[in-house]
């Protein structure tokens, strides 16, 4: 998923930095659309909490059999983990790359690639979602 941001700043590094309006940036990346009505259809309720990509990780992997909606459910997977990490983790933020490709800066400095993650979740479910909302948060 690239995301362009009119008048965004470049850092030393070349990335972009998320706009001041970081709360609605947030919110944007936090829609996972197609992912909640999976859920939803599954009697699965996203409440943003850790135990929500439990419960993720339990669904019986139907999308697998369409490939137009795989890689959708799998950015969206990646977009809802990252909006877990960045609302349960202290110091979590969103961090849009120059490229567009949004990733989660943690209070460390380490950026996780949640969208990749969220891809390989959707087409494999390895690694599980909540393995990996418990590897960041415990970093």
């Amino acid at each position: 998923m690239n995301i362009r941001f009119p008048g965004h700043r470049h850092g030393k590094s070349g990335a972009a930095e998320i706009p001041a309006d970081a709360e609605g940036i947030a919110a944007l990346l936090s829609e996972c659309e197609l992912l909640r009505s999976q859920a939803a259809q599954e009697g699965v309720r996203l409440d943003d909490s850790p135990a929500s990509l439990e419960a993720l990780d339990q669904l019986v992997p139907r999308w697998r059999d369409d490939a137009e909606t795989l890689p959708w459910l799998g950015n969206d997977a990646g977009l809802y983990l990252g909006t877990v990490v960045v609302r349960t983790v202290p110091g979590a933020a969103w961090h849009i790359r120059a490229g567009g490709e949004p990733v989660v800066r943690l209070a460390s400095g380490r950026e996780v690639e949640v969208v990749e993650s969220g891809r390989e979740w959707a087409a494999s479910g390895v690694p599980e979602l909540s393995q990996l909302y418990a590897e960041v948060a415990e970093a």
